[in-house]
């Protein structure tokens, strides 16, 4: 008895089964068909290997690959042919491998990979000399950005030495004769090459006679911090004497003691008053007597 129950449920739950499988295929199959199609899969160019500033883009250093879609980036190449059809391209901007080639980072058909290339339009190329210190000791590579600060000593009476930030926010174009290579060690440069605008070149060149030009390190991605600032001596010791105040505690009192104030000279002695009579003798016979008569003028 308990066997033919058993046998009954077993029927009944292969049924269900088989009605559920039934109808999520049918669901399945309903969905497939009124989902849109598969857009084609494009091709892109992209970099076969690491390029560097200056290489050649040939058939060797591209490769096509699939894009899963036919819209490109903007600036980038569907076939190599399409990229080399007008003539040889140089390399601007380094490429990692599979990164699309646009050409934004590659000269035009023909024209050579010079600095000039790498101006933006409007832009000027202007070369500073730096040592090693004001080179922030060689850490400054083509495409950083730095702020451009001059110390000079102002004129006048009070004289005093100031650092002031002059530029901000001024992309390398150049170090020395370098202008597309990253090394692993810092390069202690000699020049630098920086992307100015006409008034910003004339102020460079302004500056590099009239004091010392130092480079600042920035952030690529931070913008101009505001307004640019001016750093006197007076602010090195906000809350003490500056150096040339403490010479009069370290040299020797009588050094620095005043010197005695000169005596005023004495006022002349009053001058005697004229009198304002005379005498006069008269003499009778052999005896004389004086008088004293007012002076006439």
């Amino acid at each position: 008895m308990r066997s033919g129950s058993n046998f009954i449920i077993l029927v009944v739950a292969l049924l269900m089964g088989g009605a559920a499988a039934f109808l999520a295929r049918d669901w399945l199959a309903s969905h497939a068909m009124s989902a849109p199609p598969a857009e084609e899969a494009g091709t892109i160019v992209v970099a076969a290997g690491p390029l560097g500033y200056g290489t050649s883009l040939t058939s060797d250093t591209v490769a096509e690959i699939k894009w899963p879609s036919k819209v490109l980036p903007d600036g980038s190449f569907a076939t190599v042919q399409e990229l080399l059809k007008d003539g040889r391209r140089i390399v601007l901007t380094p490429f990692v491998r599979n990164e699309p080639i646009v050409s934004s980072k590659i000269t035009q058909p023909g024209q050579k990979g010079t600095l000039s290339t790498t101006i933006e339009e409007g832009k000027r190329a202007v070369t500073v000399p730096v040592d090693d210190v004001r080179g922030v000791a060689g850490f400054i590579f083509p495409g950083d950005y730095v702020d451009v600060a001059l110390t000079r000593t102002s004129g006048g009476d009070t004289a005093q030495n100031y650092s002031e930030t002059i530029l901000q926010h001024v992309k390398v174009l150049a170090i020395d004769q370098t202008a597309g290579e990253r090394t692993d060690q810092p390069k202690v440069a000699r020049a630098v090459t920086l992307e100015l605008n006409s008034a910003d070149a004339l102020k460079i060149l302004l500056a590099t006679n009239v004091g010392r030009l130092s480079l600042i390190l920035r952030q690529a991605s931070e913008p101009e911090s505001g307004p640019n600032e001016r750093i006197t001596e007076r602010d090195l010791y906000p809350d003490a004497a500056r150096p040339t105040d403490l010479l009069a505690d370290i040299l020797p009192a009588r050094m620095s003691a005043p010197e005695p104030a000169t005596p005023a000279a004495k006022e002349p002695p009053p001058l005697p008053k004229e009198p304002t009579t005379r005498t006069v003798t008269i003499v009778r016979g052999l005896k004389g007597e004086d008088y004293e008569v007012p002076k006439t003028p």
